[in-house]
């Protein structure tokens, strides 16, 4: 009998475990949001895998790998009976995205359907409350009974993104554990907490080069399209306990109206729940709009969809405590007594923990998912409607296509451009034959996108030019900052020619799922040498991989001519070499570059570009412009070093043809953390020590590269006869927030060569040179004469002399920009100084202008 029972619990072992639902603490050893705890992602992992086999109400996939190679969860969510038919609602829910059916279709299709909430957490690591909590949201959604929760998952499909950001959150957790108890325990990491990017993993939303930003956006416009999207964040107003929408103005007019109003409408159904519950300091209408197409929550807006931000206080496990009578006057801005629309239920003070934060997340995506619940068909209506609108509705440009031709400046930017917008979603044609349009012809192989697309308000938004309404403060006062940035028009940043179509057209075309270059094209193995083009970006890449391989390289002085092709000056001439003969075509693959063949050294002025070795300098005070820079030399495979302040103090210099400041104020590189502020070994700059060995480098023969901010120290360090005549105005005189403009180059200077003549340069509270001139003292002592700007200062860029504003905001530009020098090159001894007042590689965004960095990477290697 014994032996019966035994075996009869075995068979039904599988049955009991699967009915207990493990909760987070079971795992990591603590409950969630405890004081001075944090669970890592191996912890996470762990548990992850434990919930999602211990119930048919949730599914977990991977959606991608972060950049240092850990997995991206997904989990979905909901009724048994749903997750059993999910491919079947993620088919019904595209057709409504995308609103490829009739409208009695679609009717009937939203009894069916049922809506889809996205959720997230962990993007930001040092706001690290979201993180923890996901663990705990996703056990309350599966093992709740509740009324509430049956009718969620019965109505809702749930897509929770646990940790958006795996690499960071391992970073934040062992530095806090390893200053638990110090007077350091609630400081940052000295270090980025994404490899490259850090915080503006939450600016890469349209461009998509990271590959946390790519998994996500995959999911949302590509294959679940939710109706609506919840980006949790930290930290709210100082004294609110959460910021939620409606958001202040502006509101970007391509944005749907039917989006603006449902964000209204959910942020106040949530501030309801809030409120019922007792859950004091919810405030909103401050800092945030609905502007910017570049964020996790605002990029959905642009896609018909309900995009969602909180931020809630309190992100570190230490607690803190508020003394009651410390509460200040004003919020946020706003009055903090009670009589505001928008903050009617302060906050009082007194304790606050790590646990609070928790429960104010899990409870403002309880509103969300209660409310989707509720207005199932209407979010589902809505979001049809919205794609039908712009499908078939009446527009005011009565624009009809964009038609982007095969040859380009850089071809392999205009296959960039095109791959962004696949991949936010953006439905491309490619034609298989020449077409006419007007007295226009446009050639086979031309990209189409067609504006009769659910997603129109997102295309058009990347490819046509920010207008940002003036706002200021009050009236008579300083500007206020729009949030982010003001202008980002992507054909202006990566210098690829777009032709606006409004007369409509035929032409046969195939649909594009991903655009390729062509494998480049060699004319002969067996040639002395190769001439190539330095007008792609890609062909600094091909240069890079060649040095490796130790193959040589020239750059051509003047112009050269071979038959009908006419290779301008700074394209590169490689030396043929056994060592390279077996590699072309892994070299070539999908560049789509024109290698030409020659049977002897080309009779005209060149130099040798020896090999380059670069070094960037790395902050303690983590520096997300070293992290973009870094990205973009490791994407063209540049040789590199990080330099940290220790090394510019000990290593011999003299081994790196170029060092890179990366933008940063003069004060964070010459002084860094203060002592007590952090660990020891993290505090302090370069110091005089360092900016001295940083001049001896310069004046013995090296190049200095300083992007924007870096400059004044460069200025001011290296006493440099040039002055940046932004730094003293104020925001009433001259004012240009993230916007692009117009910028001329010197195409005859060797800085420039390869580079268009007409750039859309970042500009983001940046800078603009003048030459510093000596003056003769007139009679009297008097200063009556100015002489000639040195000769050893260059200018190879100057911002344009009208219409300088191409896409954004700007104040002051005609008084203050026009005209003033944007890059220069400065002689310091034996070598020079190269000073940027933009950032040619912001984000990864501005490709036009990679031309003029690079140019400025290999002058140190010239010989």
């Amino acid at each position: 009998m014994k032996k019966l029972l035994f075996a009869f619990s075995l068979a039904f072992l599988p049955l009991l475990t699967f009915g207990q639902i493990p909760k987070p603490e079971d795992t990591f050893g603590f409950k969630v949001g405890a004081d001075y705890k944090i669970a890592d992602y191996t912890q996470m992992q762990e548990y992850y895998q434990k919930l999602a086999e211990s119930s048919e109400r949730i599914q977990m996939i991977d959606i991608g790998a972060s950049v240092m190679g850990k997995p991206i969860k997904l989990f979905f969510i909901s009724s048994e009976q749903n997750l059993a038919r999910l491919e079947e609602f993620r088919t019904i829910n595209e057709k409504l995205a995308r609103a490829t059916v009739k409208p009695r279709e679609a009717e009937e299709l939203m009894k069916t359907a049922r809506a889809v909430v996205w959720i997230d957490g962990g993007m930001h690591a040092t706001e690290a409350a979201h993180g923890q909590m996901t663990s705990e949201l996703a056990y309350k959604l599966v093992s709740e009974e509740s009324a509430e929760m049956k009718k969620i998952r019965d109505e809702v499909i749930i897509l929770l993104c646990p940790m958006i950001n795996p690499d960071g959150v391992d970073i934040v957790a062992n530095w806090y554990r390893r200053n638990l108890g110090t007077p350091y325990e609630t400081t940052s990491p000295p270090i980025l907490y994404q490899k490259y990017v850090g915080h503006d993993n939450n600016r890469d939303w349209f461009m998509n080069n990271m590959p946390e930003t790519q998994a996500a956006t995959k999911i949302l416009y590509r294959e679940w399209y939710p109706q609506i999207v919840h980006n949790h964040h930290q930290s709210s107003p100082a004294w609110a306990r959460i910021f939620l929408p409606p958001f202040r103005s502006p509101v970007n007019p391509k944005i749907h109206p039917g989006v603006t109003t449902g964000v209204n409408l959910i942020g106040t159904a949530m501030a309801n729940r809030f409120a019922m519950k007792k859950m004091p300091g919810v405030i909103s209408q401050t800092s945030y709009s609905m502007w910017w197409n570049g964020g996790m929550r605002t990029a959905p807006y642009y896609h018909n969809q309900i995009g969602i931000l909180t931020e809630v206080g309190h992100r570190t496990p230490t607690p803190r405590f508020y003394p009651k009578d410390s509460i200040p006057k004003s919020v946020g801005g706003t009055t903090a007594n009670g009589t505001e629309i928008f903050y009617p239920y302060p906050w009082e003070g007194g304790e606050s923990h790590f646990r609070d934060a928790v429960d104010y997340m899990i409870e403002a995506s309880m509103g969300i998912l209660s409310y989707a619940a509720d207005r199932r068909e209407d979010l589902l209506r809505n979001y049809y409607a919205m794609g039908l609108d712009a499908i078939e509705g009446n527009h005011n440009d009565d624009l009809f296509a964009y038609v982007i031709e095969p040859d380009q400046w850089d071809n392999g930017e205009a296959s960039n451009l095109v791959n962004i917008l696949i991949r936010g979603g953006i439905e491309v044609y490619r034609s298989t034959k020449s077409f006419k349009i007007g007295d226009k012809t446009y050639r086979s192989g031309s990209y189409i996108m067609y504006t009769a697309q659910s997603f129109r308000p997102y295309l058009e938004d990347l490819m046509e030019k920010q207008d940002y309404p003036d706002q200021y403060r009050y009236p008579g006062g300083p500007p206020m900052p729009p949030y982010d940035l003001a202008g980002w028009t992507l054909p202006m940043q990566m210098g690829v020619k777009v032709a606006r179509i409004k007369e409509e057209f035929k032409v046969r075309s195939d649909k594009v799922e991903w655009s390729t270059l062509a494998d480049g094209t060699i004319s002969s193995d067996e040639a002395f040498g190769y001439v190539v083009s330095n007008q792609s970006n890609l062909s600094a890449r091909l240069v890079n991989q060649i040095q490796k391989t130790g193959g040589k390289v020239y750059i051509l002085g003047a112009t050269l001519q071979f038959g009908k092709s006419i290779y301008n000056p700074g394209s590169y001439f490689i030396e043929g070499s056994e060592t390279l003969n077996g590699q072309w075509s892994t070299l070539l693959a999908g560049t789509g570059l024109v290698l030409q063949g020659l049977d002897e050294k080309p009779d005209v002025e060149m130099r040798e570009l020896a090999p380059v070795k670069i070094g960037i300098y790395k902050s303690w005070r983590a520096n997300m412009d070293e992290g973009w820079t870094r990205w973009v030399l490791d994407q063209h495979e540049f040789d590199v070093d990080t330099l940290h302040n220790k090394d510019l103090v000990e290593k011999d210099l003299a081994e790196y043809s170029t060092i890179i400041l990366p933008s940063q104020s003069k004060d964070a590189i010459l002084n860094g953390y203060q002592e007590g502020t952090m660990p020891e070994e993290f505090t302090g700059g370069i110091g005089l020590e360092g900016s001295l060995k940083l001049k001896n480098y310069v004046e013995s023969g090296g190049v200095i590269v300083a992007l924007d901010a870096a400059s004044d120290f460069a200025i001011e360090q290296f006493g440099l006869p040039v002055r940046n005549i932004t730094s003293r105005l104020s925001s009433n005189q001259f004012f240009i927030p993230g916007s692009l403009v117009r910028t001329n180059v010197d195409t005859d200077h060797p800085l420039a060569y390869g580079s268009q003549k007409e750039l859309a340069t970042s500009f983001s509270r940046s800078r603009a040179f003048e030459v510093v001139t000596k003056s003769r003292k007139g009679e009297g002592g008097n200063e009556d004469t100015k002489l000639a700007p040195r000769p050893e200062v260059e200018v190879i860029a100057r911002y344009a002399e009208k219409d300088i504003l191409m896409s954004g905001w700007a104040k002051g530009q005609d008084k203050y920009l026009k005209n003033k020098a944007a890059m220069v090159s400065i002689k310091q001894g034996e070598g020079q100084v190269i000073l940027f007042g933009f950032r040619p590689q912001f984000r990864g965004q501005p490709r036009a202008s990679y031309r003029l960095f690079f140019n400025a990477l290999y002058a140190g290697a010239l010989n």
